[in-house]
Parts: C-alpha cells; sequence; structure tokens
C-alpha cells in the first residue's frame, strides 16, 4: 500500500507540473521570442552580455544569486546559485552564443508556425533557456523552493568556438559535483545523449623551395605536393567503425599558377571516441608528419585535442536510467544515443562527473536558417528537467 500511495502522488505530481507548464507555455514563448530575436553570436560581445541580462533578471527572480566571470573578447559567464545552498549536487551548463552573425535575428526573426518554432538559436539553445528556467519556477511554484539550492547553473559565451575561456570555469565549477546536466537540445527523434566524440583542430604547414614552373621547375620543391601526399597518409588513419576520424577540411598554397608553390597549409578537424584512441592517433600523426617523403620540403603539424571525449560509464548510465524512469511516469519514451559533436558535457565528463546531454528540448536544423524547435517538446522536456533536477537533489 505504501509504494502504490508513493506512485500515485509521484504521478499526481507530475500532471499537476504538466498542467502548470501548459498554462504557461506562451509566457515560455514570449521569453523564447525575446532571447531569439537578441543576436549573440559568439564574437557578438555586446549581444551575448545582453542576453546575459535576460538570463540575469529570469533567474534572479527566482532567488539565485548571480556571479559574473570576465570572458574576455567573448561575452561573460554567468553562475547562477542559491545565496543559502551549501555544496550544490548538481551542475548544470547552458550556452548563451550561437553561430550566427550579428544582424541574423532582424533578417530572420522568431515565428511561429504550427507546432514550429524558428529563428536563429531557436533549439541551440535558447529554448533551453526556456526550459531551464521554467524547470526551476515550476519547482518554486510547487513549494519545492529547496530544489534551487541543489543546483550550480554556468550560462558560458564561447560553447559555439570550443569553450575557450571558460572551459577552466567549467572544469572548476564541476569539481565536487555529483551530477551534471548539459543543456544541449534533444535530437529531432527525442533521444537524449549518454556519450560524445572528442575532437580537435590541427594545422599542417609545408614548406618548399618556389621556383618558374615553366623555367626551371625541377629547381622547385611543391609545397601542395608535399602536403598532399601528407594528408592522403593522414586521411588512412581513418577508423569510422571505431569513431576515428581525420579530416582535412581547409587547404591553401601557393602565389601563382606558374610559380612551383614554396608554402602551404591545410586544417583538419580530428576526431576520437576514447582517450586511447586519441594518444594513438596523435602519435601516429605526428610520425607521419615527421618523416620526409620529399626531399627539400618539411611539412610540420601543431595543434591539439580541445575536447576530450565524453565516455559512458556507470555514472551515466543510472543518469540515463532515472531520465527513462520518469519518462515512463510522463508516458514519453526516452532514448540515449552516441554522437560525433562535441558540448561542454566533455569537460564535466573528463571531470569525473556523471553526465547527461542533449537534455533541452526537441529540434533540429541547428546553425542553419532551417533551425526549429518543436513546441510541444518545450514543455514537455521542461516537466522531465524539473523532475531529474528534484530526484537527484532528493539523492544522498
Amino acid at each position: 500500500m505504501f509504494l502504490l500511495g508513493t506512485v500515485k502522488k509521484e504521478a499526481l505530481r507530475l500532471r499537476k507540473r504538466q498542467n502548470f507548464l501548459k498554462q504557461e507555455e506562451q509566457n515560455m514563448l514570449l521569453l523564447l521570442e525575446e532571447l531569439v530575436n537578441t543576436d549573440s553570436g559568439s564574437y557578438d560581445r555586446e549581444g551575448v552580455n545582453r542576453v546575459g541580462s535576460i538570463v540575469r533578471q529570469a533567474f534572479g527572480s527566482l532567488g539565485l544569486a548571480a556571479k559574473i566571470h570576465d570572458g574576455g573578447e567573448y561575452g561573460d559567464h554567468i553562475e547562477f546559485q542559491h545565496p543559502y545552498a551549501e555544496d550544490p549536487p548538481i551542475i548544470i551548463v547552458a550556452h548563451m552564443d550561437t553561430v550566427f552573425p550579428k544582424g541574423t535575428a532582424t533578417e530572420r526573426p522568431f515565428k511561429v508556425e504550427g507546432d514550429w518554432a524558428r529563428g536563429p538559436g531557436v533549439v541551440d539553445m535558447k529554448g533551453s533557456h526556456v526550459a531551464l528556467y521554467y524547470a526551476l519556477k515550476s519547482l518554486w511554484d510547487e513549494g519545492e523552493a529547496d530544489c534551487l539550492k541543489k543546483v550550480k547553473i554556468l550560462f558560458n559565451s564561447d560553447e559555439e568556438v570550443g569553450s575557450r575561456s571558460s572551459r577552466a570555469l567549467i572544469e572548476k565549477l564541476a569539481e565536487g559535483r555529483r551530477y551534471a546536466l548539459i543543456m544541449e537540445p534533444s535530437r529531432d527523434n527525442g533521444t537524449v545523449v549518454s556519450a560524445r566524440r572528442g575532437g580537435g583542430r590541427y594545422t599542417l604547414l609545408a614548406e618548399g623551395r618556389a621556383s618558374h614552373a615553366g623555367v626551371a621547375p625541377e629547381k622547385g620543391r611543391n609545397a601542395i605536393e608535399a602536403l598532399a601526399r601528407k594528408i592522403v597518409r593522414l586521411h588512412a588513419l581513418n577508423d569510422y567503425e571505431n569513431g576515428v576520424s581525420v579530416s582535412a577540411g581547409l587547404i591553401s598554397g601557393g602565389t601563382s599558377v606558374n610559380t612551383i608553390p614554396a608554402a602551404a597549409r591545410a586544417e583538419l578537424d580530428v576526431r576520437v571516441s576514447t582517450y586511447e584512441q586519441a594518444e594513438e592517433v596523435i602519435r601516429k600523426m605526428e610520425e607521419i608528419c615527421a618523416e620526409e617523403e620529399m626531399e627539400g620540403t618539411k611539412v610540420e603539424l601543431s595543434g591539439h585535442i580541445s575536447r576530450p571525449p565524453m565516455m559512458e560509464n556507470e555514472g551515466t548510465n543510472r543518469l540515463v536510467s532515472l531520465m527513462k524512469e520518469i519518462g515512463s511516469e510522463m508516458g514519453v519514451d526516452i532514448q540515449a544515443m552516441k554522437t560525433g559533436g562535441g558540448s561542454d558535457a566533455a569537460f564535466t565528463a573528463a571531470a569525473d562527473v556523471p553526465t547527461i546531454d542533449g537534455i533541452g528540448p526537441i529540434g533540429g536544423n541547428a546553425h542553419s536558417d532551417e533551425e526549429f524547435l518543436y513546441i510541444p517538446s518545450l514543455t514537455e522536456r521542461t516537466c522531465l528537467l524539473a523532475e531529474t533536477i528534484r530526484r537527484l537533489g532528493e539523492k544522498k
């Protein structure tokens, strides 16, 4: 009887929250519209800080204190915590920047078409800002204000460019936390993310010797050819089945078509699924580039793995199981997936904090002019997030 009563109580709680959020849906969309119509490209410091002002006002209304961290050339990062919180077990990370240049919001403002909301950054990840705020607001309104003492929240300003100024802050704030919730959007099929590949950018610089291509081609040493030979060998390191990829995405070189080029450059994207793969791939890349294949030429490799892989582990699996359990109670099927894209989940996971990602609203076509958010998922995922926070906060 006790177990049955508990189940009924939880079901009633969820139903009540779902009703509350459904009533708030229009207010949620109004906040989303304000955020989407505020440009916040990674290099638009003023725009990101305007989003930060909106966020500070919203979360401040729930009694959370804001601490501003200078983002340097990027927007400022904002840390939120309840004034009476003591060592919150949960860290929640969301980013305020988008990939869109200044002026995009004016050219392509927020709009609603049936069940779809559209606009720059609508799902990646301004919809998540709304979901996080209303998740906490719903707990507040339910009399569960103590749940707000269980979270430390970071809004950073440079995730889309690799969290260059915020990585150290994320790692510092993650220390000692028991759970990490990363607010990237859910995939368009509704899945959350339990693992991500790590990755980095590398540069190849090839040096040769210039010469006239018609008068004395034999005196030259073609840097583009030297670079091309290395790229072919580097691409041979690809092991897609096991999550390893090396891809030359940009190539430049030479000064004129009738000159043997003395210099060439390539930019590489490298992705790995495990720390061991990272070590092996880097070692092989260095060996390949150190070897002189063409007499009189040299190829130098530089770069690093900027985001470590987010790997599945027991802690992550427990978080997935909890979200599946809550989803089942809500009548929602929650599934988890691995993905190749990077996020700040890499840094919390590397700090040995059980991490789950992709828990924001459902949407797709991120980083494009077709980006969308599925509006019914806004209240659904907000309810799921609120209950996840509540139950994690209760764990000892």
